[in-house]
């Protein structure tokens, strides 16, 4: 899971703060531990049972403390929400930390250490030394939008390959069927297929029935003459078919039982952008200005990025992103083929990559750059990550400014 603080920016004054409380979370336990301004532990670690009574607990100690406390808590997985959630509702600023950070802060130490309590203490001696800022009041909403477009996420995989599992179907028993139209998927080939799915249903049928059938199903883009001609060559093909008769019966229940999930998952997908859409009315965002990023795009990269003022500058961004080039360089040696490092949220770069895509034929200014890097003998995935370089550029400006998109 990614998280919630990136480029430590000085928020509270050490002046300001007495103590920092350094919180590692654990499924079942956290553990907290206490410094003072200076480094030193005033209230060693201590477990934090992960109910009601734990979490008392832990106010109770927290206001116990004689002076301003900050608090961070590390982003693993989803058991800091919660807490986050008792605390914030206590009136507690908390930091939510990228766990990658806190690593890194620990392998700068001389100790190598590694269990619960010396990660609370490097919780705490990060807190007290970066002084990031705490996190952003939309972090609620922006977490709704992140669960709903992950979730979304998950439901183009599974239409994905839902669709693809009726071309096999298709392939099996009926495979001059996908021949017939433009995209098996159509709104007309879908209902076509609901009401027969082997060519011995579809050559069954009376001619003028199927040409009406197509018609309505068409919406009237089919008109009589075209309808009854696409008829014609749909019993064509059925009778000539190579597809393997004896499955029918099989296949006949396989068809019909994935459509049914195919309309039921198309469905949730409308529902859930409907939320999305809804939620991103909640958040200051102009990301759907840039051509390219639409409503679930646009909800994924604001959700994954979270709050932009974490990032001091466009180049970070781009490594929180993942799409930045690995560097690989020893003595005299250096690689003159470099990958994306890939690190950060997977659903961010495929967000940007969908961006990208759409860019690429809706921003005349993106187009041509993308054309200029195939001129220039880079392979498309290579091109295409320029565009999200370039995309992303865009997006820490609008973010940063709040602002929308000027299109030159």
């Amino acid at each position: 899971m990614s998280g919630l603080s990136n480029v430590p920016i000085a928020a509270v004054t050490p002046a300001a703060t007495s103590y920092y409380c350094g919180i590692d979370i654990g499924k079942r336990k956290h553990m907290a531990l206490f410094l003072d301004s200076t480094g030193h532990v005033v209230r060693p670690a201590f477990p934090i049972l992960n109910t009601r009574d734990g979490f008392a607990q832990l106010v109770q100690e927290l206001q116990n403390l004689n002076g301003a406390v900050a608090i961070a808590v590390e982003a693993t997985g989803h058991y800091w929400l919660a807490l986050y959630e008792c605390l914030s509702s206590q009136g507690f600023d908390v930091v939510v930390l990228n766990p990658l950070q806190v690593h890194a802060y620990h392998r700068s130490g001389v100790r190598k250490c590694k269990n619960d309590r010396g990660d609370a203490f490097w919780i705490a001696d990060f807190l007290r030394i970066a002084q990031p800022q705490p996190t952003s009041a939309s972090l609620p909403t922006l977490l709704q939008l992140r669960e709903l477009a992950r979730f979304r996420y998950g439901l183009t995989a599974q239409l994905g390959d839902c669709k693809r599992k009726i071309v096999s179907v298709l392939d099996r028993v009926f495979p001059e069927y996908e021949t017939l139209f433009s995209n098996v998927f159509l709104v007309t080939s879908q209902r076509l297929l609901q009401e027969a799915v082997t060519p011995e249903e579809f050559a069954e049928f009376d001619l003028s029935e199927l040409s009406h059938l197509l018609q309505t199903f068409s919406r009237g883009r089919f008109q009589a003459p075209q309808a009854m001609a696409k008829a014609q060559a749909i019993q064509e093909a059925a009778h000539q078919t190579v597809g393997v008769s004896f499955l029918r019966t099989a296949i006949h229940v396989e068809m019909r039982c994935l459509l049914d999930q195919l309309q039921l998952l198309e469905a949730q997908r409308e529902q859930v952008d409907e939320a999305l859409a809804a939620l991103m009315q909640k958040l200051p965002q102009w990301l759907t200005t840039i051509p390219g990023i639409g409503l679930a795009t646009g909800a994924t990269i604001l959700a994954e990025i979270e709050d932009v003022q974490r990032f001091s500058s466009i180049e970070k961004l781009v490594a929180y992103t993942g799409i930045d080039a690995c560097v690989y360089q020893s003595g005299e040696f250096e690689a003159k083929r470099m990958h994306m490092s890939k690190r950060g949220s997977p659903y961010l770069r495929c967000a940007l990559w969908q961006a990208a895509h759409g860019a690429i034929q809706h921003d005349p200014e993106l187009q041509a750059y993308y054309k200029r890097k195939r001129a220039e003998g880079k392979h498309h995935g290579t091109a295409l990550g320029a565009v999200c370089r370039k995309l992303v550029g865009r997006i820490y400006v609008v973010l940063k400014e709040q602002r929308p998109y000027l299109v030159h």
